[in-house]
């Protein structure tokens, strides 16, 4: 059970992360290793789960800043700003 919900915690960050613009596989959770972990495990005990997958599930494909209520909004910041250029994920209008 606890490895189901790890599953859905991380999916939520890929989504949240997907929603930024910060693209995972161009290296920034490399290069945010330790700020990564912080946020999965942000994620694992955040107390807006139920509010958080409302926001993901009619959120636009993409926004320029987590909502308020996301612990990981700093680290999220962080990743959209000081991922490689080419790394960044062309959105469509």
């Amino acid at each position: 059970m606890a490895m189901a919900a790890g599953k859905r915690q991380s999916t939520d960050l890929c989504r949240m992360m997907e929603r930024l613009g910060v693209e995972p596989a161009g290296g920034v959770v490399a290069r945010w290793s330790l700020s990564y972990a912080t946020a999965l495990h942000r994620c694992q005990v955040c107390p807006s789960k139920e509010t958080c997958h409302a926001w993901l599930d009619s959120t636009p494909v993409a926004v320029s800043f987590a909502p308020r209520f996301c612990p990981n909004a700093d680290i999220l910041f962080e990743m959209q700003v000081d991922q490689p250029p080419d790394a960044a994920p062309a959105h469509h209008h």
